[in-house]
């Protein structure tokens, strides 16, 4: 399981566009006024960058105004079942979506949204990611 994907709630799409076009992070997915997913920079070092993603609160897939941590995994039926089997609330069961990306959301102890999902190159390659150049 891998932590690579954030999304936090915006109030004001154009000025959160700019803010993290600002901070170096190159704009991958528009769709205004709801959804932007953005790609960190590539380190040689590392495998495949991060992303990040804003989402207006009114639109996010959750009831939280809070941002929600994506662990990324092949593995998430087994391990909602198994999350499942020690207590812990599943909000969302895991289930596919026209975005193309499988995810399920966990309740952490503290009440944090913790989505599961599955997305493959679709996370940063989506047939409608933003074209660059």
């Amino acid at each position: 399981m891998q932590l690579n994907q954030v999304t936090v709630p915006t109030m004001d799409y154009a000025s959160s566009i700019a803010f993290y076009r600002a901070l170096g992070l190159a704009l991958i997915v528009d769709s205004p006024p709801n959804y932007a997913r953005f790609q960190c920079p590539a380190r040689p070092d590392q495998g495949p960058p991060a992303t990040f993603s804003i989402s207006a609160r009114d639109h996010m897939s959750t009831s939280s105004d809070h941002p929600v941590c994506y662990f990324e995994t092949q593995d998430m039926d087994q391990i909602v079942e198994h999350m499942r089997g020690l207590g812990y609330d599943i909000l969302k069961e895991p289930a596919d979506y026209s975005w193309r990306w499988r995810e399920a959301d966990i309740i952490d102890p503290s009440g944090n949204v913790i989505r599961l999902y599955w997305a493959g190159e679709d996370r940063r390659f989506p047939p409608w990611r933003v074209k660059q150049g």
